[in-house]
């Protein structure tokens, strides 16, 4: 029986209960998921023969199979159809690839004392103001917190025994509750009032600035007036994104979604206390429904930032859903508003506008990517007679220094393009020397040891296994597939100084010309196999370098080691710090902290 046959038979038997259906390709790749009220009546629609928008007719030609999960509500659905998304990565649905957090001030309102810092991050049990995107640097705010304020902005932990103070005191920037300088009660009032100014009320700490600028000034501390200064300007650009028309009290997000039938793109834009903190445009290849693709564009966006009070979003949105479902999921009452005049339509028009401004000019950008990715991938199964298109592509790579600390890299590329969560990295543990080819070995021995097991649903099997080298690299990797009878899993390798690259079925290498999109593809994820490779080997080796040169130092053991490391992170940072920061760390006095910085500058500065 023909793929269409067993389709049509399987329309037959759909249910009109609610769900979420998965469509695969003839390789089994899962090239989309959708939700539905009524399984019957959507899985049918791609199947009829009325116009579709382009995508979908793509998409449709595609499709070799189908199976279904039905769910007690559409609420259910839509949240499992976010994270089977998550799971299979499919190729029509929108998938934020090029997301990315931004910054938030953070309070941690879980300590006694607490600490403000910059996080991208967010937690429960901690308060969080922002995002900061758009001409303001969260570093600066975070500055004008700390100088008007004075509130730490450290990690030091605050016990019942006193520290030294340090800098930040000396300099009036902190009260130092570490160093019981100020009461629980003093200090906590002045978390009331940066909390307050972050929440929109500039005018305290613009007239503190003003008088701290004003001192400065006659007292001739020139530097300090002039950054009292740049403070101001800071709280100016501040102001002047305040939106007039709209109440202080309303944090929303404002989504538009605008497409042409091929692609799409999807604008918000980010309105804090009144105050237009910026906006985000995405792109949104897809083969939705425009109220579907919304719905799960934002049920995979909140999973990563703060949930607003309110989304103002088009007039198809799916609103009654998706506030029942960010009540169910994230125990968030969010009103999501679909005005039709006023001040909020505005604000969905000039949403619009920046979607179809960014679709507009970016048409070119998003063909060129096509090119560089999903269509490089497919010449390249023609090129090298691949067993199947390569659509999870891992690539291996080791980085070692006289064979000590070796490591090993796995990176992952999903239809031409870096699947970062997907990254891995092996300390190599059975291999002595500088032998590349025996540590290879024992990562894809890990590596594919997890096929056929529970954790397959982490590690999924690749189509493509790339090897940073180049005969000999390939044949020591070919061995662990025979010796593990993997025959199912396409495996070449490229070597780096002519880029040769070598399969299994040839002992000839195949060359390819420098601006070939196959070429640039396969030498974008060697590069970044060897990238985190090599970030990995450093960051092992430091700490292993760091550790055994403070070993030397005397009085420093274990514990005060282990708190150098994790205050400093590198020998670098050490060197250069002063003895009053080296000794505000946990068991560092100011004795301890000048002899390991006479022992740095006599011995290895």
């Amino acid at each position: 029986m023909c793929c269409m046959d067993v389709i049509k038979e399987k329309l037959k038997l759909l249910p009109d209960d609610p769900g979420v259906y998965v469509m695969s390709d003839a390789d089994k790749n899962v090239i989309y998921v959708g939700k539905a009220r009524n399984l019957k009546n959507r899985v049918r629609q791609y199947f009829h023969s009325s116009a579709k928008p382009d995508k979908v007719e793509a998409m449709v030609a595609n499709i070799a199979d189908f199976y279904y999960i039905i769910t007690k509500s559409e609420i259910d659905a839509l949240a499992l159809e976010n994270n089977l998304i998550k799971k299979y990565k499919p190729k029509y649905n929108i998938l934020l690839k090029d997301d990315k957090t931004y910054p938030y001030i953070r309070v941690s309102l879980t300590e006694k004392y607490p600490a403000f810092s910059v996080s991208r991050k967010l937690k429960k049990g901690n308060r969080y103001f922002g995002p900061y995107m758009g001409g303001v640097r969260v570093k600066d705010v975070l500055e004008i917190v700390n100088m008007a304020f004075g509130v730490r902005t450290c990690a030091v932990s605050v016990g019942d025994s006193p520290k030294k103070p340090c800098l930040e005191y000396h300099i009036g920037r902190c009260s130092a509750p570490c160093a019981h300088l100020c009461t629980e009660e003093e200090y906590g009032e002045r978390v009331k009032r940066a909390m307050r100014f972050l929440d929109g009320e500039e005018g305290e700490v613009e007239k503190l600035l003003k008088e701290k600028m004003t001192a400065y000034a006659e007292a001739e501390q020139f530097e300090l007036a002039m950054d009292c200064r740049d403070k101001l300007e800071m709280l100016d650009k501040i102001k002047l994104k305040r939106i007039t028309s709209i109440n202080r009290d309303v944090n929303a997000d404002v989504v538009a979604y605008v497409s042409n039938n091929l692609y799409a793109a999807i604008n918000i834009l980010i309105i804090r206390r009144g105050i237009m903190q910026g906006a985000s445009t995405f792109p949104a290849e897809n083969a939705s429904a425009d109220a579907e693709a919304v719905s799960s564009f934002l049920t995979q966006y909140y999973a990563n930032h703060r949930i607003p009070d309110e989304i103002i979003a088009q007039e198809f949105v799916e609103d009654k859903l998706l506030e029942e479902y960010f009540r169910g999921h994230y125990a968030k009452s969010v009103t999501v508003t679909l005005p039709k005049q006023g001040i909020r339509r505005r604000l969905v028009e000039m949403a619009e506008n920046n979607a179809r401004e960014y679709l507009e000019k970016s048409l070119d950008r998003i063909r060129h990517k096509e090119d560089m990715t999903v269509n490089a991938c497919k010449r390249l199964q023609e090129l090298l007679h691949l067993s199947r298109y390569p659509r999870r592509m891992e690539c291996y790579d080791i980085s070692n220094i006289s064979g000590v600390d070796k490591v090993g890299s796995m990176v992952v590329f999903i239809d031409g393009e870096a699947d970062r969560q997907s990254y891995r990295r092996f300390r190599v543990k059975t291999v002595e020397g500088a032998n590349d080819f025996a540590s290879l070995q024992e990562v894809l021995l890990r590596r594919l040891s997890k096929l056929g097991t529970e954790e397959e649903a982490r590690f999924p099997k690749p189509d493509l296994i790339i090897i940073d080298g180049g005969k000999g690299q390939l044949s020591a990797v070919r061995e662990i597939f025979s010796r593990m009878g993997v025959d199912d899993i396409d495996l070449i390798s490229l070597a780096k100084r002519e880029e040769e690259i070598f399969t299994v079925g040839s002992s000839e290498s195949v060359l390819l010309g420098k601006r070939d999109y196959c070429l640039q593809m396969l030498q974008r994820i060697r590069d970044e196999a060897h990238r985190f490779a090599i970030t990995y080997f450093r960051n092992i080796h430091s700490k292993n370098t760091l550790a055994s040169v403070l070993t030397e130092i005397d009085g420093v053991g274990k514990a005060k080691r282990r708190a150098l490391m994790e205050r400093f992170g590198t020998l670098d940072r050490i060197m250069r710090a002063s003895v009053q920061e080296l000794a505000s760390v946990e068991g560092i006095g100011s004795v301890l902290a000048g002899q390991i910085k006479d022992f740095f500058e006599e011995k290895l500065v």
